[in-house]
């Protein structure tokens, strides 16, 4: 390492972020006019260069001694005293964050030429899903507040257009809706949360923020949000920004949208719904510790959103059919975990598993677009079934990506997982309270969930008997569930992909195929940073060693996540459990985590190889728990007939008011009495001059028996 820091290219970082959006700009303007080759080749182009100028700025920051970067590149405006500007803060983790969207964007961008070869909107696509790289990377490199909202919303933007894809399917345009009105919700939060820092600190750099947090807010500062109501300036804060990656990342209960933007094309399942975006406010979280440990209230309101999704949403996965919607709650749920250990101050923990479950997150959404490509546009689990021996490749890494997301041990999620799951456990032993007990808990059972659905994916897709042509068998229906939406869902499914792709025909008369070489090279690529990369990065990022977990190291986050001494229960997990990853992985084969999940994985093999008629019986006997797990927990109700049903009863009660009362009474009602006196009036004015004189006689008689009686 040489002796004399330097610093990061400022040109090398703007190529960085500027390449995919080139590739989308000429993808959408003049994909017409390159065609639908030259359109991918630019995208590709684009983010192949950025991913690999990604991997050399994270090989300068660890192999060779670069400084992190922290600049402003030009101001984009002022107000009054305060200037907005344009800037990157690139440390070891954005660096480690843009390794993982280029690296995952880019095989989505090969994947999707196989995926979306016959779609008409192939150019479109190639456009939208590049823009969203640039739009993710000037999220994860911004240096100020500001301009990590503009990256936030322009990936929300471009996370609508593409769920709304096929925007012909009211399925299609309804998910997309869902999804920016429940992250509304969650941006409101976070914009609040954001005013509160520029109110407090006077500026919303960074770096600033960060070095002043302490001297700021870490005294106790307390504001009156009502009189007599004191609030700690720090826990507000906090919970306001946490609420918007409560919508970004899906945490119940603002996780109803991520299930339905499975009506999007598969390729951008992988990159935005399990490897980016939805990542965005774990990462957002790990940037902002230095004021999260500021609030241990905040903490454990994180802790406890983390624990009920890691749980509670991967029991629905347990009863989902489509293949797609297993993966999706399966994302809920490890979303969850990597929230649980930003709740335990294990943020490095939580980035780690963000960044290992990208790649087996992706293989597996890959994996299973290409069984629906293979089963001709079929995404019902129960019309499969003996796809082993038609789909090898896609067969093979989607058990390396099932092995990963278990935690096997020597499998790059055993490595992230499995470090949560013992800093929770820490983090309970020492913290002495519910929220605690119940996250290690949530963690911990989740192991046997996320073991059992996943293999049971696996069995009713590839193994099996061969369902291609039989209706869909009784035993795997749950009695008295109502699949009707499924249905619906899977007929839009096909009509969609009937209009998309030209096929004439859907049924099942096609035989399974392989997926042809653009679709399974990524899913070979992705299989491989699935089975090593926790094993050779766990050591230098968790834990503070070499890779070989013999030499103490400088910590890999080391000013880039900040933690209290009194919060560190990574530390402990080190000194307790981590002599490097092989007595690591080793040792995980006798821990509680693994013994679940294998007991998971024995009941999934009982119940989907052997005794096939079970499920049915079983679901029959718990019909009334399936049901609500199929239901989801009714949160679908509570959103779409509660809040928007209740906010379009508001309205039309409003409207009303507004024609009966309003217009109807107070202003139809005082022109019609206009009208009535005038009419009564009009009968009085006969024109005839006698009439007048009487009027006028009895009107003087009456004036003055009027004086005559009160003033005389």
């Amino acid at each position: 390492m040489p002796a004399v820091e330097f610093t990061l290219s400022k040109s090398l970082l703007v190529a960085i972020v500027l390449a995919p959006l080139i590739g989308a700009i000429l993808a959408g303007l003049f994909g017409r006019r390159i065609g639908r080759a030259g359109s991918h080749t630019v995208t590709i182009a684009g983010v192949a260069l950025s991913c690999a100028l990604s991997m050399y700025v994270l090989w300068q920051l660890v192999s060779q001694g670069a400084a992190p970067f922290n600049q402003n590149l030009y101001t984009w405006f002022e107000i009054g005293g305060y200037n907005a500007h344009i800037g990157f803060m690139v440390d070891k983790l954005t660096a480690m964050m843009m390794v993982v969207v280029t690296f995952v964007s880019l095989l989505v961008h090969v994947y999707t030429i196989g995926y979306m070869s016959e779609d008409p909107g192939y150019q479109r696509f190639f456009s939208y899903i590049s823009l969203f790289t640039f739009s993710m990377l000037m999220l994860v490199m911004s240096n100020n507040f500001l301009q990590l909202f503009f990256g936030w919303e322009a990936v929300g933007l471009v996370s609508y257009l593409l769920i709304g894809f096929w925007f012909k399917r009211p399925s299609a345009i309804f998910a997309n809706l869902k999804a920016f009105l429940v992250n509304r919700v969650g941006d409101f939060g976070f914009l609040l949360g954001i005013a509160g820092v520029l109110y407090w600190f006077g500026t919303l750099d960074y770096a600033t923020v960060f070095a002043n947090a302490a001297s700021t807010i870490g005294g106790g500062e307390v504001f009156e949000f009502l009189p007599g109501h004191a609030w700690s300036v720090a826990t507000v804060i906090c919970v306001c920004l946490f609420i918007g990656a409560m919508g970004k990342s899906a945490q119940v209960p603002l996780h109803v949208w991520l299930p339905d933007s499975m009506e999007g094309p598969t390729p951008i399942s992988a990159l935005i719904h399990a490897a980016t975006m939805v990542t965005a406010g774990i990462f957002m979280v790990a940037r902002m510790s230095p004021l999260f440990e500021l609030s241990p209230a905040a903490l454990n309101f994180v802790l406890f959103i983390g624990a009920t999704t890691a749980f509670w949403t991967g029991l629905i996965g347990m009863v989902q059919n489509d293949i797609k919607r297993v993966v999706a709650y399966s994302t809920l749920s490890q979303l969850g975990y990597m929230t649980v250990a930003l709740g335990v101050s294990a943020y490095s923990a939580g980035v780690f598993h963000l960044m290992t479950h990208a790649f087996f997150k992706a293989l597996l959404f890959l994996g299973a677009g290409s069984v629906i490509i293979g089963m001709h546009h079929e995404q019902d689990m129960r019309r499969m079934g003996g796809l082993k021996k038609y789909m090898p490749i896609t067969y093979w890494t989607m058990v390396i990506g099932t092995l990963a997301l278990v935690g096997t041990p020597f499998f790059s999620g055993f490595f992230s997982k499995d470090t949560i799951i013992e800093a929770a456990a820490e983090h309970a032993h020492e913290a002495h309270n519910w929220v605690a007990t119940y996250a290690h808990w949530a963690v911990l059972l989740g192991a046997f969930v996320t073991s059992f659905y996943s293999f049971r994916l696996l069995y009713l897709t590839f193994h099996g008997k061969e369902r291609f042509h039989d209706p869909v068998p009784d035993h795997y229906i749950a009695p008295e569930a109502d699949s009707t939406e499924h249905e619906d869902a899977i007929a839009h499914s096909h009509d969609a992909h009937d209009d998309a792709h030209g096929h004439d025909d859907h049924g099942h008369a096609h035989t399974p195929h392989e997926s042809p070489w653009v679709v399974t090279l990524p899913l070979i690529l992705l299989a491989i940073p699935s089975i090593l990369i926790g094993y050779f990065t766990a050591g230098p990022m968790l834990f503070g060693t070499d890779w070989q977990g013999h030499e103490k190291i400088a910590p890999y986050f080391t000013g880039a996540i900040q933690v209290l001494p009194e919060h560190d229960v990574l530390s402990k997990v080190a000194a307790e459990h981590w002599h490097g990853p092989l007595q690591f992985a080793l040792h995980g084969f006798m821990a509680p985590a693994f013994l679940l999940a294998f007991a998971g994985f024995a009941l999934a093999t009982f119940l989907y190889l052997f005794r096939t008629d079970l499920p049915g019986k079983i679901a029959h006997a718990l019909r009334w728990p399936v049901r609500v797990l199929e239901r989801k927990y009714f949160m679908d109700d509570l959103w779409i007939d509660g809040f928007a049903g209740g906010g379009v009863a508001l309205g039309q009660a409003s409207r009303a008011v507004d024609s009966k009362l309003i217009d109807g009474v107070a202003v139809n009602g005082s022109a019609r009495v206009v009208g009535l006196v005038s009419g009564v009036v009009r009968q009085i004015q006969s024109g005839y001059l006698y009439h007048y004189a009487f009027a006028m006689i009895v009107g003087l008689i009456v004036l003055l028996a009027v004086i005559q009686t009160f003033w005389v």
